[in-house]
This record gives C-alpha cells, structure tokens and sequence, in this order.
C-alpha cells in the first residue's frame, strides 16, 4: 500500500511539473528546470543525501543525461575534486582531452572559449592511427602519449595542488568509452606526469572496472582531482555531463535561464 501511495505522489507531483511548462514547451531552460525538480525529488525519495552543493550539481547533471539513477550512488570523488575542477577551469588555458568525438562535440564549446580553453580528440589523427598500427596498441592509449606530446604544460596549476614536486599540467582528461586510455593515463601520472583532472566514466565490460580502480588509486595517491563512476556504468553522454556541470559552474551557469 504505501509503495502504491509513494507512486502515486511522484506521479501527481510529474503532472504538476508537467503542466507548468505545457505552455512553454518548447522553453528548454523550461524542460531543464522541470527534470531537475523531478530528479532532486526522486533523489530524496530514496534517501540520496549530498553534503557538497557541487557534487550533487554534477550527479543531478549525469543523471539528467542518463536517466539513471544508479550514477548517484557509483559517482565518487577525490577530495575536493568538484571545487578545484572549477578553480582550476576558472584560471583558464586548459585543454580537454576526450576519448570520443561524440564528447568531444557534446562540450559547452561557447564557455570553453570564454576560459581561453582548447579541446580535442585525437583518436582520428593519422599519426594516432599509424603508431597504434604500428605498436599493436590500441588508438585510446596512443593517443594519451600523442596528447602529452602536442599539449602539456607544466607548472600553470601547481598552486591547487599539494604535490607539486612535478608541477601540474593545464590538461583535462575525460575518458567515457576506452578503459585503455585510462590504463596509459595510469602508467604516465605513475612516471610522473600530472594532469590538472580526470574525469574517469568508460562504459562495459572488459577491463572497465580495473582501469577505474587503478585510475581512482592512482590520483588518490597524487591527489590529483578525479571523478569517477566505479562499476560497469558510464559512456561519452555521461562523461560530458560531469564536464558541462564543472564548466557551467565554473562560468556561473548553472541555472539554464542563463544559458539561453
């Protein structure tokens, strides 16, 4: 009985969210606002309590791409994460790092020009393509190498970090598809490089889980900001929606009024 009252509610309170934005259909800071009322309510229904404003911004955003709510209980967060991501965003000149063009095209492109931010995929680039043939490596993990090549700049983000032994670079990784990239990322903070964050969310079945244990350890270890969905779950969409959630706040964009 109270399983039916509780659904019942939720569908009451969808048709009053519904029927609020029926005249503004077409409004999508309208439609925004209405998911996110709906999310935060189902959030609390089933006893999701968040202690950082932040980090429930950028789980609600994950959600609201995936309409999955596991992701508010697999999404962690090195300490601080959320909060440095958008400090470090906020000094400007980083470069996004993705493992798809789909998130690649997926990013807030107008913000990102704002901070003087760059993006890329390199996972077409002929020389990406050529050394992975020729090393029998995976594209994914050549192409963190290549990144490293064309882009890093140490010292730019030493200041938001407690170990700047090596400096820290104005590079921003978000990985939603390869857990191979993840693998390599690994292996390059080990011998000591240091990406400004890492946005860990590959998506499936073969080596998903350990490369995420193994990023997750790796920049605990460094205290390298990183966002992580441990299990299986994850992808490009969900990827990008942490990234959008970090750029918004950082641009002071949060509410969807303001982006339109």
């Amino acid at each position: 009985m109270k399983s039916s009252e509780t659904k019942q509610e939720q569908f009451q309170f969808e048709n009053i969210i519904n029927s609020e934005i029926k005249s503004n259909s077409r409004n999508p800071a309208s439609i925004e606002r209405a998911s996110m009322e709906i999310i935060t309510r189902e959030l609390s229904q089933r006893g999701v309590i968040f202690h950082d404003e932040l980090q429930a911004a950028v789980v609600k955003r994950v959600i609201h791409a995936t309409a999955d709510f596991d992701f508010a209980e697999n999404i962690k967060f090195t300490p601080d994460a959320a909060n440095l991501a958008v400090r470090i965003i906020r000094s400007g000149g980083s470069v996004w790092i993705t493992d798809t063009h789909m998130a690649l095209a997926g990013l807030n492109q107008a913000c990102l020009r704002d901070f003087n931010a760059e993006s890329i995929c390199l996972m077409a680039d002929p020389e990406v393509r050529e050394r992975a043939r020729r090393l029998n490596l995976t594209r994914a993990a050549v192409a963190v190498d290549y990144a490293l090549e064309k882009y890093e700049k140490y010292d730019k983000y030493a200041q938001f970090t407690q170990d700047t032994r090596s400096g820290q670079s104005n590079m921003i990784f978000a990985v939603g598809n390869a857990p191979t990239a993840l693998l390599r990322l690994s292996e390059r903070i080990s011998n000591g490089f240091r990406p400004a964050i890492v946005i860990a969310m590959p998506v499936g079945f073969v080596n998903v889980i350990e490369s995420k244990k193994k990023i997750w350890h790796i920049c605990r270890r460094f205290e390298i900001p990183a966002i992580v969905s441990v299990g299986r779950k994850g992808g490009s969409g969900a990827a990008v929606a942490v990234c959008n959630a970090l750029i918004y706040a950082a641009a002071g964009l949060s509410d969807p009024e303001t982006r339109n």
